[in-house]
């Protein structure tokens, strides 16, 4: 049963914010977080915020600044706009000076800035004021649309962040991403150097945009309404204004699930593009009009034409457009930003106008000029704005026939466009109803395939093979797309963890590419035999191969990439081998690029990737937020092998490093599903997992059973394998083995890290890892202390704390003073990890050695050092009586996040139970 409704919750302006929750953003909350508890430590600071237009900066300053309240921090908020770049230190005095709680003196700052001559002693007396204010607590400043900041409040910002760096000041600054005025660009780069965090605002991934959805209308989206939802691109301001425009629309309520029976709505005007037109100049604004009516890419000479206007004389209208984030360049081309800004443009436009001077309205199947056209600017768009790519590359197959000999051609080319912008499941469709559609010839054919390889990579390693291979058997097809598929099921085989034969395959690859000059090839299969030279353990040829893999792939553009990116092998290589702070870098630049350019399937993956490095750093909370925002979404095709190997074998690592069980096993079981899967890297991942699981539970022989299969007989392409993950796991599997009474399996863990580090003397981490796992098999102080120095200038936190806490093990037994200090250290860093299982272990270890550490209340006078300020609200809370649910809903917090703050107020403060927490509580806080 159907029952018809206007929707009416979907005005934008008339959406409450406070009330509609941030969706798609748990990471870089998470990470503003960590610098607001650092805040509450006394650790100032800045984080800079970067992102395009509607992507949602200031919603994330707003929930900032909110979040820095809640925790007692003062904030003062200011925004700089177009309009008011002539009025010199506005925005900042708008920040200090505003609000509940203005700078002290605000009368002297405010004659100061009036009065010429006297801005540097505005300088030294804004300086001083925010000083005085920081000795009463933390400050926040947040400044919005920092491109717009006049030079004054550029030079004022840097010179006080810089000047005040050791005082509890957090700097939150916003800017767009893109092109920016040179002043703001020097301002950026000094900030950057001066080691300022760095958040970069992609497009939302599906799930975010399908939740949205959901809380405009108030009801599960279809598939029609989440088809005309992804034409948003995961940018939010679009996304809400589109689904605002169904309040004119009738929907329907079909099981609970929102429809769309007459279609997607016509275009209209959008609310944020109408305030962006209005802000332009009237030759600008007829510019960006005239380019509307004419529809997809346009030269500026074409523009200048229809206008009466010299080319020369445009330039300021088009710098102006291009700044309002309405247009972007395309090459020699102009094109707008996203299709749904033309098409609100255009649809303020007189019909008469649209009609004249843009497309012929209703174009049917089988206009082929037309189609042509999209398709020409699809692939200009294709490398540096992939979103407005795919939908040209749509509705270029809107307009050609079923049976048309091109359409096969163009499914081919829209696949990798829409597995870009994060529609996999799309794409997939798409293909597979191309194949079964048959009829096709060879080229026709392996083309379709080569797109469904690259689809697959990052969801199944074995289809990606399957689809390459298949392609790549066809008889006549051109040695181009040979060469392209050959060099795709390298890549397959070598993401399986079959690098013999993607060695095989790879040299006829490379034959191929040469004979047709093929780069894009070329860049791929350097990669492959970077991973052949890793597995091989001939680290300095991987790392050779790796960076000029990545180096051919940056050179041809990202579009033309067979495995998309080639960087993100070489961040893993960097990060297996401790160059974590390279790795962690690439990753980095990875997210922003790939966030920038609206390349959602890129994102995910840097994302997954950095999962790793973040956990091996010891940033557990990091990890588990990048995990978590790049989950696999419910219709990605695949099991999602590339998340096997890293966010979900990240999960459990955390997991069981943080003592939650409920968690653990849940990876357990998707470890299980993985051990039988059809890639041996994949069955390699989940063995090792449900290894680490049976060792947590306390079942050493059951963890050595589930790594007999792989050390038994460890494939002789792949000896960095042989039961290992990671250089580091060779200390964690020397212990599983003598638990278990598998001294063999000890002395070849031992064997192969020594052999690793002899084969490449160049890098110490892998030194340590050889000591630290020798030390454990020998029971020798000697290789333990060596590990502990090796690890020093390593950043590698897991790792160093672990040999830390080993060379204070075979200290205790014979000189507990001694063993003391080495405890204490790997205590340390294990606190900065936030692993409360380790956290416990080690202070069962020091109370063993006659060592209790518990502060004194007298020393501590009410504070709580151990606790993050987080933690600190929720112990005492919990003291007063209430529940985890009733504590979450004062803090508007979930119970599961309460839950995380009071198990690692437990661990820290050393406590088992409500009640002793309580206790202590009230003798600290109250004196009792």
């Amino acid at each position: 049963m159907s029952v018809n409704r206007v929707t009416t919750r979907t005005v934008p302006e008339g959406l409450d914010r406070a009330r509609t929750p941030l969706r798609g953003r748990d990471a870089e909350l998470a990470s503003i977080e960590e610098r607001l508890d650092a805040l509450g430590r006394g650790e100032g600071g800045i984080v800079r915020l970067e992102g395009p237009a509607g992507i949602g900066r200031s919603r994330m300053l707003a929930e900032a600044a909110a979040a820095a309240r809640g925790r007692g921090t003062r904030v003062y908020e200011g925004a700089a706009d177009p309009d008011g770049q002539f009025v010199p230190l506005g925005p900042l005095l708008e920040a200090v000076l505003s609000g509940e709680e203005p700078l002290s003196g605000a009368q002297r700052l405010r004659d100061l800035a009036t009065a010429p001559g006297r801005r540097f002693w505005l300088l030294q007396e804004l300086g001083d004021r925010l000083r005085e204010a920081a000795r009463n607590g933390p400050l926040l400043v947040v400044l919005d649309d920092l491109q717009w900041c006049d030079d004054l409040t550029l030079l004022t910002f840097h010179t006080l962040a810089a000047g005040l760096s050791s005082h509890p000041i957090l700097w939150l600054v916003a800017v767009r991403a893109g092109s920016v005025p040179s002043a703001v660009r020097t301002t950026l780069d000094r900030i950057r150097r001066a080691g300022a965090h760095e958040l970069a605002l992609g497009p939302l991934g599906d799930r975010a945009v399908a939740r949205i959805t959901e809380d405009v209308l108030g009801d599960p989206p279809g598939p029609d309404v989440l088809r005309l939802a992804h034409r948003a691109e995961g940018v939010p301001q679009l996304l809400v204004e589109l689904l605002g425009s169904l309040r004119e629309e009738v929907v329907t309520i079909d099981d609970g699930t929102v429809g769309l029976p007459a279609g997607p709505p016509a275009p209209r005007e959008l609310p944020s593009v109408a305030r962006r037109l209005d802000q332009l100049s009237d030759e600008a604004r007829e510019l960006v009009r005239t380019a509307a009516a004419v529809g997809g890419t346009v030269t500026v000479a074409l523009l200048a034409e229809l206008l009466g206007r010299s080319s020369a004389a445009l330039i300021t209208a088009v710098r102006e457009a291009l700044d309002a984030d309405l247009l972007a360049e395309s090459g020699d081309h102009l094109a707008f930003r996203h299709d749904l800004i033309r098409e609100a443009v255009e649809a303020g436009l007189p019909l008469p106008v649209r009609q004249a001077a843009g497309p012929p309205p209703g174009r049917a199947p089988g206009d082929t000029a037309e189609a042509d056209r999209l398709r020409a600017e699809a692939a200009e768009l294709a490398a540096t704005a992939p979103g407005p790519a795919a939908e040209r590359s749509l509705k270029a197959l809107e307009l050609t026939a079923p049976h048309a000999p091109e359409r096969p051609r163009i499914v081919a080319e829209t696949i990798p466009l829409l597995w870009q912008t994060g529609r996999a499941a799309q794409a997939r469709e798409l293909g597979a109803a191309a194949l079964a559609a048959g009829g096709l010839g060879p080229e026709d054919e392996a083309f379709l395939r080569l797109a469904l390889a690259r689809l697959a990579v990052q969801f199944d390693f074995s289809e990606a093979v399957r689809q390459a291979r298949a392609g790549a058997e066809l008889p006549g097809t051109s040695l181009a797309v040979r060469g392209r598929l050959l060099a795709m099921l390298a890549v397959g085989l070598s993401m399986s963890g079959e690098h013999a034969a993607a060695e095989q395959v790879a040299a006829r690859a490379w034959e191929t590419a040469a004979r047709v000059g093929d780069r894009t090839a070329e860049a791929t299969l350097t990669t492959v035999r970077s991973a052949v030279g890793f597995h091989r353990m001939d680290l300095a040829e991987a790392f050779r191969q790796a960076e000029r893999s990545a180096a051919l792939a940056d050179a041809l553009g990202v579009s033309t990439s067979l495995w998309l990116p080639e960087g993100l092998w070489h961040a893993l290589l960097a990060n297996t081998t401790g160059r974590t702070a390279e790795a962690l870098a690439l990753a980095d630049e990875g997210i922003r690029i790939a966030g920038e350019q609206g390349r959602t399937a890129a994102t995910r993956m840097w994302l997954m990737t950095r999962t790793r490095v973040l956990l091996e750093t010891g940033r557990l909370s990091d990890a588990r937020a990048d995990a978590e925002a790049a989950s696999p979404a419910a219709g990605d095709p695949g099991p999602g092998n590339l998340a096997d190997v890293t966010l979900r074998y990240v999960m459990l690592r955390v997991a069981l490093h943080t003592g939650d069980r409920r968690t653990a096993e849940a990876y357990a079981a998707e470890a299980r599903r993985m051990r039988s899967d059809g890639a041996p890297v994949v069955r390699h991942f989940g063995t090792w997992m449900l290894a680490l699981m049976a060792d947590f539970e306390g079942r050493p022989d059951r963890a050595m059973a589930e790594l007999d299969a792989v050390m038994t007989s460890p494939a002789a392409d792949r000896p960095a394998y042989a039961g290992l993950i990671d250089p580091a796991d060779a200390p964690a599997l020397v212990r599983m083995a003598l638990r278990a009474g598998r001294h063999d399996r000890a002395a070849q863990a031992v064997a192969l890290a020594e052999r690793r580090a002899v084969l490449n003397p160049g890098l110490p981490f892998l030194a340590a890892t050889a000591a630290h796992a020798r030390g454990l098999l020998d029971n020798d102080l000697g290789p333990l202390v060596s590990a502990v120095r090796l690890y020093e200038d390593c950043p590698r936190v897991l790792a160093r704390a672990s040999a830390l806490e080993d060379a204070g093990r075979k200290l205790a037994a014979t000189r507990k003073p001694e063993a003391v200090p080495y405890f204490e250290k790997a205590l340390a860093l294990y606190a900065r990890a936030g692993v409360e299982r380790d956290i416990a272990r080690v202070r069962r270890r020091l109370r063993a050695a006659g060592v209790r550490r518990r502060p004194s209340p007298a020393r501590l006078e009410g504070a709580w050092p151990e606790l993050t300020p987080a933690e600190t609200r929720v112990a005492r809370l919990v003291a007063r009586g209430l529940t985890n649910r009733q504590a979450a809903e004062h803090l508007s917090l979930s119970p599961h996040t309460v839950g995380t703050h009071l198990r690692r107020a437990f661990t820290k403060l050393d406590v088992s139970s409500r009640a002793e927490l309580t206790r202590l509580v009230r003798h600290r806080d109250d004196g009792e």
